[in-house]
This record gives structure tokens, C-alpha cells and sequence, in this order.
């Protein structure tokens, strides 16, 4: 039975996925490409989380892709709009047609004697193994475990007579209305989480170990119904995006510069929306600066209006056990609950947990740097799409498929078969490839390639200095080693030449 095989394989059907099929499909007309989906449906991260309040905490004007603008008003957009729109976006490109769902990739083995990749895919339905080959592997996988989330070892928790369940699999079965609620966590999910079942519970506790910086958004911009009434809405919305772009930039830099001055702003933020008296220093002023960690966003402030309106609380101590009816403090407090939901964090996994050999032999990540954020040394023919830990994951995904349309495009016109990052000129010493202190980043960034200080190793958080200079930097790069597959060796290995 003969292996199927495609030009371009794409790993993932989120919103980097399809992102990408569309990029490909746009520039790169001649390539044949499928995508791989292990799981059933469209989305990613947008189908796989269900909690209450689920949202992005990126304005949807950066999120959404530049060659399909998002239309609406609002800013903070919930997920199941977000899903939706990637849905509607792969339907109306025809994307849908090219996605295989129920395949997860499993293992990639690359061939430099015919310049292609053999792909392993377990079937979902049957658990049984197929292959693919492919001259080009684009994985847009993300960066943690579907299939886990990160769960602390609480003692005692076996012992607590509610239910225990972590926001990443949140079903319609949890049922919450009327119950007393903790929520464990303190990030991103936590703080969506809260407000949203604060309405609808008897009592919602956020139980956290230490502060988050907590920023309060708009969920709506009324400067796009202004724009939108006086200019083409392409024009209104390229100025909105660019004007989000430079406020997450501005924002980042200045906490990187003053971060004593955005930490006075953020408690300022948080005191005129607080009752008066509330212990903001306790409960809302991390220990660390500004963008240490990943900033958390309340859409229109609502977890501050929940806890103004007495439907929310938080209390920032630390777990000496579980018990029958709810969770004993280091303090002596009980926090009675009928329900607890662990937003304690996710477990990061790079490509997937795809394994990669190149020519029979393993690749290890870790030893490997990545390639203006999109390759990886050592690695031929070969990208993954990857988002800003600062701003929108949509420009840093999208700037990568546009980046390897071009890369394909000078392979072509060239007649290159391969191209592989090389560190030919040595570098002085590697930094982690996120640069955040988050406890998630902590506990799995090892697994991941590394960088180096300066071009091309470095991908610096600043989507307009990176979009420059990745756009314009020459493809002839002592980086970057391109070849071609000998005539003999394309027959040996039966490819058409």
C-alpha cells in the first residue's frame, strides 16, 4: 500500500493550524498540504477548554488573523466566539477539507538520502499506526499537554467528600450552581474563572499561595465603532491592531524598564475598584515585577466587581490539608467546599510530544536553538509555530507562516531540497526560550529548545521589530544550509525528479 505524501504537513488544527494552511494556501498555491488533528474537532485550545468565564486575555483585534480582520466591537473575546471564528475561518478557506482529524502524530523520522519526512500517526478510532511522508513538517501543536493538566500533590485531598476537577477538562457534568466554591490558582484561569461563577454559586473563595498582577481591560473598544463609522473597515482595522500592538509593547517595556512605576499603576488600578479598606497588598501586589510572570487581564475589571459586590473573596495562604468538607489552611482557617476547581496550572510539552530522529538518530531538544523563532538547529525542513509570551500568540504563529511560505518559495525558485539551521559560528553562552519566571515555565521550559543573545537565536518580545526584521533578513544566511538531493540518490529512494 502506497504512503500518502504531501509537500507541506501541518501538526495541529488550532488556530495556528489553521492559520497556517491559510498562509500556505494564499502563497504558496502549488503545495499540497494536509493537517493532522488528534483530537475530533477544530479549535485547539479554543474546543479543548469549557470552564465558566473561558476567554483569551489578548485583545481579539491581534488574536484574529491580519487576512480575515475580527468585525465586533468587543476586545475581550469569550472562547467559544474565539473557536468559532477559527471554525468559520477554516470553512470559509476551505482549510476544513485538508484536516485529518483523529491522527495525532507520534513520531517523525527525516531521511537526508531523499529529503523528506516519514510520519507516524496513531489513530484515535483504531490505536492503529499509519504513515505519511512529507518534504516539509510545520507543527502547530502549542505548548502544553492536552491530555494532563498540572495538579500539585495536595495532602489530604483524597480525603475531601466534594468534587476535585482542573479547569482543562470541565465538562457540563460539573455541576456548581448554589455550591461553595474554592478556587485554587492565582493566574490567568483563576481569574476568569471566579468572576464568571461567582453569579451563579452560594460562595466562590480564590485561594492563592501568592499574588498575581490583575490589569483591568475593556471588553469593548469604543474607538472601533468611531473608526468604524468614518474610514473602510480594512483601514479601522489595521489602525486599531497597530495601536494594540504598540500599547502591549509600551506596556512591556516599560515593566522591563520602570518596573517600580507599572507596579504603582497596576495597585492604583486595583484600589479604585476595591472596597475601601480591602488589604491590596496581601491579596493583589505580587512580590515579583511587572511581567516577571504572565500578566493576568479582568475584562472590565469584573473580578474586582465581584469581590466589591461580596459575591467573590480571595484568601492568600497556603494548603496544610484536605479535609472531609474542604481544605485547612497554614493559617488554622477552614475553607468549607462542595466544590474545588484546581486552576494550579498546565504541563508544558514541545511539538506535541512528537519525536524527532534526523537520519536514524535521536533529537534532543534541549541541546538544539531556535531559528528567528521558527527553526530549530539542526532540524531540516522543518518550523513550529509559537506565539509571544508578551502579546497576542496570533502574531508570533502568523509571522512563522509567513516565514516559511518564504523559506519554501526560495527553496523553489533555487531547487533546494533542504534547508537546515546551523550554529556555524558558535554562540557565547543560551538563555531559556521563554523568559518567564511563572511556576508552569519552571517546571517544564528544560524540555524545550534553547536561544542565544542576538540575531538570529533571539526572537525579542516586540512583534514590530521582529515582523522587520524576519520579512527583510536574506534567506542567504551562513545560518542557514540549503542542498540538493542528488539525482542518484532521489531514484534510490524512488522520488520523482
Amino acid at each position: 500500500m502506497a504512503i500518502e505524501h504531501v509537500d507541506v504537513l501541518i501538526v495541529g488544527a488550532g488556530i495556528s493550524g489553521v492559520g497556517a494552511a491559510c498562509r500556505l494556501q494564499e502563497r504558496c498555491p502549488g503545495k499540497t498540504f494536509a493537517i493532522l488533528e488528534g483530537r475530533e474537532a477544530i479549535g485547539g485550545t479554543w474546543d479543548l477548554f469549557r470552564f465558566p468565564g473561558i476567554r483569551s486575555d489578548s485583545d481579539m483585534f491581534t488574536l484574529c488573523y491580519p487576512f480575515r480582520p475580527w468585525t465586533g466591537s468587543q476586545t475581550i473575546v469569550d472562547g467559544t466566539s474565539i473557536r468559532e471564528y477559527v471554525e468559520d475561518t477554516a470553512r470559509e478557506y476551505g482549510i476544513d477539507r485538508s484536516i485529518r482529524f483523529g491522527r495525532r502524530v507520534v513520531r517523525a523520522s527525516w531521511s537526508s538520502s531523499d529529503a523528506r519526512w516519514t510520519v507516524e500517526i496513531e489513530r484515535g478510532d483504531t490505536a492503529e499506526t499509519e504513515r505519511m511522508t512529507c518534504g516539509f513538517l510545520f507543527t502547530c501543536t502549542g505548548y502544553y499537554r492536552y491530555d494532563e493538566g498540572y495538579t500539585p500533590d495536595f495532602p489530604g485531598i483524597d480525603r475531601f467528600r466534594g468534587e476535585v476537577v482542573h479547569p482543562q477538562f470541565w465538562s457540563d457534568e460539573v455541576q456548581h450552581d448554589g455550591k461553595r466554591v474554592v478556587v485554587i490558582g492565582s493566574g490567568a484561569t483563576a481569574v476568569t474563572v471566579v468572576p464568571a461563577l461567582a453569579a451563579r454559586t452560594a460562595r466562590v473563595t480564590m485561594l492563592q499561595r501568592s499574588p498575581s498582577y490583575v490589569f483591568p481591560f475593556p471588553a469593548t473598544d469604543p474607538v472601533v465603532g468611531l473608526l468604524g463609522r468614518l474610514l473602510p473597515p480594512g483601514l479601522a482595522y489595521s489602525i486599531v491592531r497597530w495601536r494594540n500592538v504598540k500599547i502591549q509593547t509600551v506596556l512591556w517595556g516599560l515593566s522591563r524598564r520602570w518596573p517600580a512605576l507599572v507596579k504603582r499603576l497596576i495597585r492604583a488600578l486595583a484600589l479604585r475598584q476595591l472596597p475601601p479598606g480591602y488589604d491590596v497588598d496581601t491579596h493583589f501586589n505580587p512580590r515579583y515585577n511587572p511581567w516577571d510572570e504572565r500578566m493576568c487581564v479582568a475584562a472590565d475589571g469584573d473580578l474586582f466587581k465581584a469581590i466589591a459586590a461580596g459575591k467573590a473573596s480571595v484568601v492568600t495562604d497556603t494548603i496544610e490539608t484536605f479535609t472531609e468538607t474542604g481544605i485547612l489552611l497554614a493559617s488554622g482557617r477552614e475553607l468549607e467546599a462542595d466544590l474545588v476547581v484546581t486552576a494550579t496550572g498546565i504541563n508544558l510539552q514541545p511539538l506535541g510530544g512528537i519525536k524527532l530522529t534526523i537520519d536514524g538518530s535521536d533529537v534532543e531538544l534541549p541541546e538544539t536553538l531556535v531559528y528567528r523563532g521558527a527553526m530549530i538547529s539542526g532540524v531540516p525542513n522543518m518550523a513550529f509555530a509559537f506565539g509571544y509570551i508578551n502579546q497576542s500568540w496570533t502574531l508570533g504563529a502568523d509571522l512563522t507562516a509567513q516565514q516559511v511560505c518564504r523559506l519554501l518559495n526560495y527553496m523553489d525558485e533555487r531547487g533546494y531540497d533542504r534547508c537546515t539551521p546551523r550554529n556555524v559560528r558558535g554562540v557565547a553562552g543560551t538563555t531559556p526560550f521563554f523568559e518567564l519566571s511563572s511556576g508552569y515555565v519552571r517546571r517544564g521550559v528544560d524540555l524545550f529548545p534553547r536561544q542565544s543573545f542576538g540575531d538570529p537565536w533571539y526572537r525579542p518580545q516586540n512583534y514590530s521589530r521582529d515582523r522587520r526584521t524576519v520579512m527583510r533578513a536574506p534567506l542567504e544566511d551562513p545560518a542557514l544550509e540549503f542542498a540538493r538531493v542528488s539525482r542518484a540518490d532521489r531514484s534510490a529512494a524512488g522520488v520523482a525528479a
